[in-house]
């Protein structure tokens, strides 16, 4: 199926749907980000002022879609976090809404419901695993939460102890400290 746009020129139909997701705290500020058009919002710069202005734009809005920049940005907020998903301006919203809610349910499973930005800091190397797990170069490769969730957590304590990483090490010994002070 070719889609046409308003002034009848086609559009050839693309696995690159989604042209970035991003998590911004309660600010503006980027917590994660992830650009996959090339063509597009190409520094890092450029990317900080995009969020800014799309930040300023639906923080206080009580809508889930904006078009901003040639961009269609679906968005969901949740306690002191903005979640974003953007496509370009003729891409299916529903398509980019479903890309968004496997976002954020697979981060609220991943972190045990407990969405807020401390939580998302300590366990941004599963986040962004999840980002990874969803979409692919613009490519949305999985949407449903729990088989995201399935491949994108770490699991610590399935791996022998020589093949852990320092950090992973140290949040395995942090868990057992807490677990034996609640005792």
């Amino acid at each position: 199926m070719v889609h046409t746009s308003m002034e009848g020129s086609l559009f050839e139909p693309t696995l690159y749907i989604v042209k970035g997701m991003c998590i911004l705290d309660n600010e503006g500020n980027r917590i994660l980000a992830k650009y996959y058009d090339k063509n597009i919002l190409t520094t890092t710069k450029e990317q900080k002022a995009f969020e800014k202005n799309l930040f300023n734009k639906t923080h206080r809005a009580n809508a889930e879609i904006i078009m901003l920049d040639g961009l269609t940005c679906v968005y969901k907020s949740n306690v002191d976090l903005f979640f974003y998903v953007m496509g370009s301006s003729h891409e299916n919203e529903l398509i980019l809404q479903s890309v968004l809610n496997a976002l954020y349910e697979s981060v609220s499973i991943l972190l045990r419901r407990n969405v807020e930005k401390r939580v998302i800091m300590d366990n941004l190397d599963s986040v962004m695993l999840t980002f990874d797990e969803i979409c692919d170069g613009g490519v949305i490769l999985d949407s449903d939460p729990t088989s995201i969730v399935g491949r994108a957590a770490l699991r610590t304590e399935d791996v022998p102890l020589g093949e852990q990483t320092v950090a992973q090490v140290l949040q395995s010994a942090k868990e057992q400290l807490k677990w034996s002070l609640l005792k």
